[in-house]
């Protein structure tokens, strides 16, 4: 067995990694860009190579400088997590003519069902059944164009080398096969060295079910079942469950037979994912692509089966033999995973970066897992993708794991960025979600004019109204403790106040104290209110007329945040003079800043598509912002024409940042 392994990779995959080194007695060698000097997996592993500047061409996609780490520290071997070079063969060579192990398979298996083209090539071959489309590389725009058009929209334009959704657009007609292809094509030369691009028609109402593989190198090939991933954005998984609602045993048996076949005829060794395309009405299947590598999804796998998939694949590389086989695969309840990423949900989901200023996961029990690579204090680079942790959480049933999940949420306290908790809450209360009618077209279903604040779960705001209303009271106590009394002049706790939420909603109540917490008068209706709270505490977990609920709370001034169920709400708890006065307050207009175009995000301005003087008309493309390895182009909301450009390609932009500005 290895005594020394170095991690190829960074963030939540690298920390996962060093987690089960830790456990089998392994010492790990963690690498780091600029960016990631203080990162949570450097901090983790026992030592740490710097690589150079924080773009992943110059520091994590260094296959050279990976190498010489291993030799400067005396590693044995290499597991390269996912993405970055985990699919080079490339790097799989270099670490072998080394002498140093690469967790994962050789090199023929990886350029064999590393590449999509080749993959579906080799499939069909096989006598596997593959999407329509076209195999072969693409010469430009034009071409792609035709082919589109011979293959019949809609079709999808794919990455060869690509993955986690960059690289990949659907286009309906020609002018987007035509946008797409160069957008396709500049975001896997960007993310993946590599801008080679494929065309293949897309199947509609298709479900995206993937089978988990595992083999070593004495001709033993299993699979673990499969992972429902079909609640997708921009193809980017958001939510993965094991095992899929969708499948029967039956079908299990053929994919995970097909599968397995496939791995076979590659001498495939180690860990990875066959993933399928399935028709919502037919059920037939179709071979989409073969992950050579652990998948950013593996821990719902490993929480119905009970393994543990990466100290699998270091014993598979170290030359171990599979200590199952097939028949000791069992599945055992249900497991789901949300990916929880730095972006703004209300904003189509634009990346967010920053300082995570407060950061207080859910406490990992039996029901929730946390797998994450930052931590309190720690930042959100716009150089990496955005995310921030996978929230798993399991139970005997899917119910029960949708539940866990929505309380796990609640519990997922994150300030300092925007992020995606609402949205996953509004995901998990769906009646189609909980139905498990699900597609890949979920959410752009769900969601047809993006996500809202109208999209989150109802709420019951007696349960909001109450826990202010018991907060307020808690303050007021300790206050009136800590000020000094005077006989005679004795202090109380008022029990008339009125609970404004979003200065608009206006709730007269009564509240008062009751052994272990608060009975709170709400029109007329007492409400119990069971907690023990304390000042300081982020979150309010509290009992609320028997129904066990956690509530984030935010002050500032005399507004309190409260956060639950993935919903927002500003409350002010008033005396009743003062809520009547606060009635007559004016509310400031925000200033009008439509006839400039705003940086959405933070990133990079990649190119100007106007000059100022120029005439344009509503759709026409504008601006060009690459933030998080994803091309992000900024269209005319209307007519007009350019007074003025405020910004110039090559400049980093900020949030909110003027780039052109209109003729009034």
């Amino acid at each position: 067995m290895f005594t020394k392994i170095l991690i190829a990779n960074r963030g939540e995959i690298a920390c996962r990694v060093i987690k089960t080194a830790k456990k089998m007695g392994i010492k790990t060698v963690a690498v780091y860009s600029d960016a990631d000097k203080d990162a949570l997996h450097v901090q983790m592993a026992d030592e740490a190579v710097h690589l150079g500047p924080p773009p992943s061409a110059q520091s994590y996609l260094l296959a050279d400088k990976i190498v010489e780490a291993c030799k400067k520290t005396g590693a044995q071997a290499v597991h390269p997590g996912y993405g970055f070079l985990s699919e080079k063969r490339e790097f799989q060579e270099a670490l072998a003519k080394a002498g140093i192990t690469f967790i994962g398979p050789d090199a023929h298996a990886i350029f064999c069902m590393g590449d999509k083209i080749e993959s579906k090539k080799l499939a069909k071959a096989a006598g596997v059944n593959t999407v329509p489309g076209h195999m072969d590389v693409i010469k430009d725009a034009a071409e792609a164009v035709k082919i589109a058009k011979e293959i019949g929209y809609p079709v999808m334009i794919k990455a060869s080398a690509g993955g986690g959704g960059k690289g990949m657009r659907l286009a309906w007609n020609d002018a987007e096969a035509k946008e797409g292809f160069i957008s396709a094509t500049n975001e896997a030369k960007s993310s993946f060295a590599d801008d080679r691009v494929f065309i293949e028609k897309f199947i509609e109402q298709p479900r995206h079910i993937e089978i988990q593989v595992l083999a070593d190198s004495f001709g033993n090939t299993i699979y673990l079942g499969e992972r429902e991933c079909s609640i997708q954005r921009r193809h980017q998984k958001v939510i993965e469950e094991a095992p899929s609602p969708f499948l029967s045993p039956e079908m299990r048996k053929a994919m995970g037979e097909q599968a397995c076949a496939l791995a076979k005829a590659v001498n495939y060794k180690s860990a990875g994912t066959v993933e399928f395309i399935v028709g919502g009405a037919t059920g037939e299947f179709y071979f989409l692509e073969m992950n050579t590598r652990l998948q950013v999804e593996h821990p719902v796998t490993e929480m119905v089966t009970g393994l543990d998939l990466v100290e699998l694949m270091i014993k598979v590389a170290a030359g171990d033999k599979l200590p199952l086989t097939q028949d000791d695969v069992k599945l055992n309840g249900w497991a789901i995973e949300a990916r929880v990423y730095a972006e703004d949900p209300f904003r189509n989901f634009l990346p967010s970066t920053g300082r995570l200023t407060r950061y207080q996961p859910p406490e990992e029990t039996q029901h929730v897992r946390v797998d994450t690579g930052v931590y309190e204090g720690g930042e959100i680079s716009m150089f990496y993708d955005p995310m921030i942790a996978k929230l798993i959480t399991y139970g005997p049933t899917r119910d029960a794991a949708i539940t866990h999940m929505r309380e796990a949420l609640d519990a997922y306290y994150i300030r300092g960025l925007s992020h995606n908790i609402p949205f996953l809450a509004s995901l998990m209360a769906k009646e189609r979600f909980v139905k498990a009618e699900l597609t890949t077209n979920f959410i752009a279903e769900e969601y047809k004019n993006g996500f809202h604040a109208k999209d989150l779960p109802a709420s019951d705001p007696t349960v909001l109204i109450a826990v202010a209303a018991a907060v307020k009271c808690t303050v007021m106590a300790r206050n009136i403790q800590i000020s000094g009394q005077f006989p005679g002049h004795d202090m109380t706790v008022p029990v008339e106040w009125t609970v404004v939420l979003n200065n608009s909603d206006y709730h007269d109540v009564e509240c008062r104290p009751i052994a272990g917490g608060f009975a709170v008068v709400i029109g007329g209706e007492a409400v119990s209110v069971k907690t023990d709270w304390q000042i300081g505490q982020p979150l309010v977990r509290a009992t609320v007329e028997g129904l066990a609920v956690c509530v984030q709370i935010d002050r500032n001034g005399v507004f309190y945040t409260l956060a639950h169920a993935g919903s927002r709400v500003h409350a002010a708890v008033l005396l009743r003079q003062a809520a009547r006065m606060n009635k007559l307050m004016p509310i400031k207009a925000p200033p009008d800043m439509s006839k400039y175009l705003l940086s959405p995000m933070p990133g990079l301005l990649r190119s100007l598509e106007v000059v100022e003087g120029q005439e344009v008309k509503a759709g026409e493309p504008l601006a060009v912002v690459e933030a998080m390895k994803m091309e992000n182009i900024l269209k005319a909301e209307r007519d007009g024409v350019i007074a003025k450009v405020h910004a110039q390609p090559g400049e980093s932009l900020a949030v909110d940042q003027k780039i052109i500005e209109f003729a009034s």
